[in-house]
């Protein structure tokens, strides 16, 4: 696994099919070519009812190789190879990248030089030959990567004290590098970072090699797992990497700012104890790696990149947080590992099913390891629960976030609001057909995508009962319905002077 190859070069398209076939009908042709070759450039989109310019038609990315360089100044746009392979779905004279902020030098499309255009946050490629359906083909972009973005537009780099981070979720992956930015779309990872010596460069997967010549280090790391764009992570500082042993000796390893690693190291330790204790729970941690990117930076949530969950260190540094509540958040990063990153959601609007469950385990350890009681958080979720569906909308039809706001769908409704409805599945069903649709859902969707209707078809598939009606309510009621077996559990009104929390509790 640790040497994972990378992906066969495509073969040369045969071109002279093709040019037989256009020679054919060629006076009809011509005229058609002309009229496509001066149709403007267009943005699309997969039709994501949250975000949908994200994605774009025509072809499944299969593995990403991103190279990029360093210059050791985190305001400086680093330079940046983007190498895609892909295999087409239908017949394409152009394809289209999300990109957006950075510029493009060059384009190839296997090997030849390729026409491009902006549009909108599109990067659109035209080849020199048309693909046909079937093909499998490399798109190769020189291009700039800029850790500075205007206020309105905030992008996947985060500037730490020291160097860079990524946090590209929901829809900024694409300001970082040209990809197939939605999470239907996953595909193998391969990262190379150049960096000046003295400092460390860390990825998603595992390290295949360091190379070290005239002052500057290139980094390589690959993942066996397929990853959606919005869980990479880059991580590029004065770091210390950590190493210690998970269950079935699982490498650990955790990215610390050199200076603070004395300070973290006790929290680190308790990582091993937490996978442990989810495989318990839902079957066997699902990634080759797993650890914590501690950030010298402040960015008001954590983040699940896959492999190496995003933490600001200031949660663990910061004594106004209690133990047992930094604890849970670990957990709850930690959960996504199953929930959202090795099972991604066909669409943002199945976002519950990501944060519905890394919040239902973080609550879950934090009632087995610090007496807080479950029953006591959903029965205050449940009062709050009509208040956030007026607010978000219903757990799985969340509303579309505003305008340049890449967290707008982040609210309650999808975190406790989903919580909620787990809680009231495991109501419905019992515990013990509970547990068995948590660890069929983690095992029959490894690597893959999955929707709102498959988890409703598994959990009716599992309880043996048909179970439509009872989440269609749940999910997607302007309501909440009423909670099996506690019909006391009422709605409360909004407190006058709510308390403005200090800590974005769950992440993202």
């Amino acid at each position: 696994m640790l040497h994972t190859p990378h992906p066969p070069t495509p073969r040369p398209r045969a071109r002279s099919r093709r040019r037989l076939r256009a020679a054919a009908l060629l006076a009809s042709a011509v005229s058609v070519c002309l009229v496509a070759a001066s149709a403007p450039p267009t943005p699309l989109g997969v039709g994501d009812r949250l975000f949908p310019q994200l994605g774009n038609p025509g072809y499944d990315v299969t593995a990403y190789d991103l190279s990029f360089t360093y210059s050791g100044s985190n305001s400086a746009p680093l330079k940046a190879v983007t190498t895609i392979d892909a295999r087409t779905i239908t017949d394409l004279d152009r394809l289209n990248l999300d990109f957006a902020h950075g510029k493009v030098d060059s384009v190839e499309v296997d090997g030849e030089p390729a026409a491009f255009a902006t549009a909108g946050e599109d990067l659109v490629v035209t080849p020199e030959d048309e693909l046909d359906e079937g093909e499998r083909t490399r798109i190769t972009v020189r291009h700039s990567s800029d850790p500075v973005y205007p206020e309105d537009r905030q992008g996947g780099w985060v500037r730490t004290a020291d160097g860079l981070a990524m946090a590209n979720q929901a829809d900024v992956a694409h300001l970082v590098f040209p990809c197939n930015d939605h999470p239907s779309d996953k595909a193998l990872f391969t990262f190379r970072v150049t960096a000046p010596d003295g400092l460390t460069a860390v990825a998603n997967g595992l390290p295949t090699g360091v190379e070290r010549s005239g002052g500057s280090a290139t980094w390589t790391y690959r993942s066996p797992h397929p990853m959606a764009t919005e869980l990479a992570q880059v991580s590029i500082g004065r770091s210390t990497v950590l190493h210690r042993a998970g269950p079935h000796g699982l490498p650990v390893r955790d990215v610390v700012p050199t200076k603070h690693r004395a300070a973290l190291e006790p929290w680190l330790e308790k990582t091993p104890g937490q996978i442990a204790w989810m495989e318990e729970k839902v079957g066997r941690y699902p990634f080759e790696t797993y650890g914590l990117l501690m950030a010298d930076a402040t960015t008001g949530f954590e983040l699940e990149t896959q492999t190496l969950s995003l933490f600001e260190r200031e949660l663990f540094t910061e004594p106004a947080y209690p133990k047992w509540y930094v604890e849970s958040i670990m957990v709850h990063e930690l959960a996504h590992q199953w929930f959202g990153n090795s099972v991604s959601p066909g669409t943002w609007s199945d976002l519950w099913l990501n944060e519905g469950h890394a919040t239902w385990y973080e609550a879950l350890y934090a009632e087995e390891t610090a007496d807080k009681t479950m029953a006591a958080r959903m029965k205050a979720a449940y009062g709050a629960s009509d208040r956030w569906r007026t607010a978000g909308g219903p757990p799985a039809a969340p509303k579309p976030p505003k305008n340049g706001s890449k967290t707008g769908i982040f609210r309650s409704n999808v975190y406790d609001g989903a919580a909620l409805v787990l809680y009231a599945l495991r109501q419905e069903i019992g515990h013990a057909a509970f547990d068995r649709v948590e660890r069929a859902w983690v095992a029959r969707n490894q690597d893959g995508t999955a929707s709102t209707a498959d988890f409703v078809r598994l959990a009716s598939e599992i309880s043996g009962r048909d179970l439509g009606g009872f989440f269609h309510a749940w999910l997607y009621g302007e309501k909440t319905p009423p909670m099996p077996g506690h019909p006391d559990w009422k709605q409360t009104p909004a407190a006058k002077s709510p308390a403005k929390a200090s800590h974005t509790a769950h992440g993202e």
